[in-house]
């Protein structure tokens, strides 16, 4: 790994920032700007388009929208600016400097037909001056690293980035003066489904579901980054990552909706996830997993499980050979493409690793003092602080898993049980919860008999419907079902034009499958913190059946997954603490459960090899 990257203590760093920032300093730059000072943001359009702009004292969400009106030349009154959760109605109070806001159409149905434009206005202040790659998320961290300012020289010498033919969405490697790949970029736009993709797969909006319903499109760029931050002290390997900006007439625009690419190419911004390019000689996929470090493997496991990681294939576990004295055979593991971990909602993760022996040796003394040291609560505020558009929903993701990490490896689990547990078997043609669900389903029970709270019943994502978003004074939430006991709990125990692929074709199936049902809407409030979260689980009995491995199938296989049995974003403060606490409470007598089938497996294995015929 170069050199030019250090390191450094994320967390605590994070945590004196967050400090800073509440006293009324930012923290890009080296001088303390007031919050009510000069900002410069970036604003997105649905299509992809990126403007950045400084804000005035006086400015707000309207003048913002009037600004990039004149300046793209585009029509703003029905539309909304938002920032993760928040719907920005007039205050901008909340927006740090550097921060990314969405420009989204006021529609329910929207259409992604409207190519990404460059600004047209004459007025100097309404175009983009900035310089050719701006640094985001990440800039106060990679202190020091001359990889950006190398990628800048370059292309200011003519060195253009090289697309990559891999993949589903656009990527490109940007290279310095000598021509070297040093880092990849993955525009937000260009991802799988987006408006700009440049490999067909197109048919959605900025904001609406994506390659997976629990990720929306255009977010897994500030994912990838958040993978990176949450890997502290470098443990598992993940290469350096930063949110940017980035302006290049390389990357890819497609006109209109059937994707065709515009020619008489110009320079366009776009919002990107920047990736240390790490020199390898192959992916897991090519190489025997049976060489593989178990260090490696259960580091990467490790942060898998807490990111609630719905897409580690081998494909994204880049190998290189360690050569040297006494190293022949030894290789390095490298993860990446993390932008499908975190979702809103749990999913159907994908670990490649689960059936590699090394996932079933125990857990060593080191990295079982590593889990014992995480800090859910500090890793929020940390994401917090660090990438002010992740959504709440996503850190509650991050507690749960973190928590049920730490309890399951405090318990005698190892990485594959722990795995087992947290994956879905597919059967019947349909996907059942996993051993994790079953359990956050019986702790929503018991909450929701306490609290006299609805729950939701699991059915087909309605992609229009999926998502909650929060308003400076009003909240749009998601409508669900309080028909769930009767047809959920109860029933575990029974068993295009052009080359391009639009999406909306493959999701008639979906829409055509959809059911009416009584709605209620549930109230529901932000949350960050719970009293006592590292406090020993109780020994109440409870009985889960054993939930075996099934078909599991990765995100490029599967476009998306149809059902949602776990959503942790319609509770409020209150009751999330008190689900947490439930959780932990139920969690020792599923680890019991799980225990008994891996014995029971082994055995069945040892009688299978011993008897002969």
């Amino acid at each position: 790994m170069s050199a030019k990257w250090e390191i450094p203590s994320r967390t605590n760093m994070a945590i004196a920032a967050l400090n800073r920032v509440r006293n009324g300093e930012y923290n890009n730059g080296s001088t303390s700007k007031s919050l009510a000072g000069r900002r410069r943001i970036f604003v997105q359009t649905e299509s992809g388009c990126v403007l950045g702009m400084d804000l005035e004292r006086c400015d707000n969400a309207h003048t913002v929208k009037r600004k990039l009106q004149v300046a793209l030349n585009i029509p703003t009154n029905e539309s909304s600016l938002t920032f993760g959760d928040l719907v920005l109605n007039s205050d901008l109070s909340a927006i740090r400097t550097d921060s990314p806001l969405l420009l989204t159409r006021n529609v329910m149905h929207r259409s992604s037909s409207t190519p990404c434009l460059s600004p047209t206005g004459n007025n100097p202040q309404q175009k983009d001056q900035s310089d050719p790659i701006e640094i985001l998320v990440g800039n106060r961290l990679l202190e020091g690293s001359e990889l950006v300012k190398d990628i800048v020289i370059a292309m200011k010498n003519g060195v253009d980035p090289i697309p990559v033919q891999s993949g589903l969405g656009g990527g490109y490697f940007f290279r310095n003066i000598k021509g070297e790949s040093v880092a990849i970029v993955k525009p937000t736009d260009e991802e799988p489904f987006a408006p700009n993709n440049p490999k067909g797969f197109v048919g959605k909006a900025l904001g609406q579901p994506g390659l997976k319903h629990s990720v929306r499109v255009g977010e897994t760029g500030f994912r990838e980054v958040a993978a990176y931050l949450l890997d502290h002290d470098h443990f598992a390997n993940v290469p350096p990552t930063v949110l940017v900006k980035v302006t290049h007439s390389i990357f890819n625009v497609n006109d209109g909706v059937n994707g065709s690419n515009m020619l008489n190419k110009k320079k366009t911004s776009k919002i990107a996830s920047l990736q240390q390019f790490i020199p390898h000689d192959f992916d897991a996929g090519d190489y025997g997993a049976s060489s593989f470090p178990v260090t490696a493997i259960h580091r990467i496991g490790i942060l898998d499980i807490r990111i609630f990681n719905t897409d580690r294939h081998s494909g994204n576990l880049l190998v290189r050979k360690l050569d040297g004295i006494d190293r022949f055979g030894q290789v390095e593991l490298i993860p990446i493409d993390h932008g499908l971990c975190l979702p809103e909602s749990l999913d159907d993760p994908y670990f490649e690793w689960i059936h590699w022996p090394q996932a079933s040796v125990p857990f060593s003394e080191e990295e079982l003092e590593y889990i014992k040291r995480l800090n859910p609560i500090r890793d929020s505020e940390m994401l917090q602080m660090e990438l002010p558009m992740i959504r709440e929903a996503c850190l509650r993701v991050l507690v749960l898993c973190t928590v049920f990490l730490k309890e399951a490896a405090a318990f005698g689990l190892c990485l594959a049980e722990i795995g087992v547990m947290m994956s879905r078997e597919f059967l019947n043609r349909e996907d059942q919860p996993s051993d994790l669900e079953r359990v956050c389903l019986e702790a929503r029970k018991i909450i929701a008999a306490d609290w006299n709270l609805s729950v939701s019943e699991p059915e087909r994502v309605d992609e229009e419907f999926l998502f909650d978003i929060e308003s400076e004074a009003t909240r749009v939430v998601l409508p669900i079902s309080n028909n769930f006991l009767n047809q959920t709990l109860f029933r575990y125990n029974s068993k295009g034009e052009n080359g391009r692929f639009l999406l909306s074709k493959l999701d008639e199936d979906l829409e055509d499958d959809g059911a009416d049902s009584d709605m209620k809407p549930i109230k529901k409030e932000k949350s960050s913190d719970w009293s006592n979260w590292d406090s020993n689980a109780s020994m109440s009995s409870m009985s889960l059946n054993e939930s075996g491995l099934g078909k599991r199938r990765s995100a490029n296989e599967q476009l998306s997954t149809t059902k949602s049995f776990v959503k942790l974003s319609d509770m409020n403060k209150e009751e999330w603490v008190i689900y947490i606490e439930k959780f932990k409470e139920l969690l020792h007598p599923a680890f019991v459960t799980r225990r008994f089938a891996t014995v029971e497996m082994r055995q069945k294995i040892r009688l299978g090899t011993s008897c002969r015929f």
